[in-house]
């Protein structure tokens, strides 16, 4: 039997919805005639990339906890219990085989319902720093996929699968070359390419410090390929000119890494797990504003590898300068990083999830 049907559900942030499609994908290849359904938040940009790349999705109305007193905080109660009932109309119609769940808000609702109805269901945790959601459903998941060592502080050891974190199909099968990425995008392969990545949402403050030194890179004849996210793009746009591309969103990410000669970055699980894979030298700006500083610890861990850079925002004006000039100038530390990003990617990932979910289905 191989027409079974799959829930899978997990979004928020392109950190969440990317490895949902690349395990639906997969396990679409292994299963051609299965079934699937991806529930996710309504209002959060899965709404919109799920139906993008070919699958069904249905919205339930949470979102998470605000860290201070907010109107918001005051509906969340009505919210979950909202969602919860919409999670079990869902799971009783569709009767999933095994449900998958990667993190982000409408997970939780989904998850704790379809567990109590016996459903096996299978957690992926992309970061070091195992997210509240997760962490709550540990106990009621049958097995939990996870990208770093040492997760038995989180989560109990016998439930622990380590498989590292799915990379979308267009970016293991990077094919591109530099020069035909760089055209694609307009820019002039003749001169260095440096591409920022702000996350899927983008970042207030990467977007200020590119603004800050567009002098030192039209000094140094480099130019940008500048993902400053759709909050940003009207305050951004202005500065696109032949040497610098201002974008909302990057919606081939392949052809971004394969015209990049150095990266700069946020460091999400997924954008790190990204960027091993493509094995380009990298200056990771972590951000601060995530639970138990997770971002910094992820970057840290390829710093330590002398893998790759990393300047924490407090540090930008003093560090960037100095640390990115001398890695323009200097072809031997750039290709050093390079090799060792490379050298701790899992490109196997996806495959080895979709291995933990057929033992189950057989089982």
């Amino acid at each position: 039997m191989d027409s079974y049907r799959f829930i899978i559900s997990g979004g928020g942030t392109g950190g969440h919805i990317y490895p949902a499609i690349a395990i639906a994908n997969a396990l679409k290849e292994r299963y051609p005639k299965a079934e699937f359904l991806f529930v996710g938040a309504k209002d959060r940009m899965e709404m919109e990339k799920v139906p993008q790349a070919g699958y069904k999705i249905k919205g339930l109305w949470i979102s998470g906890l605000q860290r201070k007193l907010t109107l918001k905080n005051l509906l969340f109660p009505i919210k979950l219990i909202s969602s919860l009932i919409a999670a079990g109309k869902i799971v009783r119609q569709f009767k999933p085989d095994l449900v998958v769940g990667t993190g982000g808000f409408a997970s939780g609702p989904l998850l704790r319902v379809a567990s109590k109805r016996g459903i096996p269901c299978v957690l992926q945790e992309q970061n070091s720093f195992a997210g509240l959601t997760n962490k709550l459903l540990a106990s009621r998941a049958a097995r939990i996929c996870v990208a770093y060592d040492n997760m038995e502080r989180y989560f109990p050891k016998d439930k622990l699968v380590k498989t590292g974190n799915p990379v979308r199909d267009n970016i293991l099968d990077a094919s591109t070359s530099r020069e035909d990425a760089v055209t694609f995008f307009g820019l002039n392969p003749k001169k260095k390419t440096l591409l920022v990545l702000g996350g899927s949402l983008g970042s207030k403050r990467i977007n200020e410090l590119v603004l800050s030194q567009l002098p030192l890179f039209e000094e140094m004849d480099i130019q940008l390929l500048w993902q400053c996210g759709k909050g940003y793009f009207d305050q951004y746009e202005r500065h696109s000119n032949p040497a610098v591309k201002v974008l909302d969103f990057v919606n081939r990410m392949d052809l971004a890494y394969a015209a990049a000669d150095l990266i700069i970055s946020r460091a999400g699980a997924s954008s790190v797990s990204e960027l091993c894979v493509v094995g380009k030298p990298v200056i990771f700006i972590p951000s601060p504003n995530v639970a138990e500083d997770h971002q910094t610890k992820n970057a840290m861990a390829l710093v330590t590898e002398s893998a790759a850079k990393m300047i924490k925002e407090e540090e930008l004006e003093d560090k960037f300068p100095h640390i990115f000039t001398a890695l323009i100038g200097s072809v031997e530390e750039r290709e050093l990083l390079a090799k060792n990003i490379k050298r701790l990617a899992l490109p196997g990932a996806t495959e080895d999830i979709v291995e933990v979910i057929s033992t189950l289905l057989k089982n």
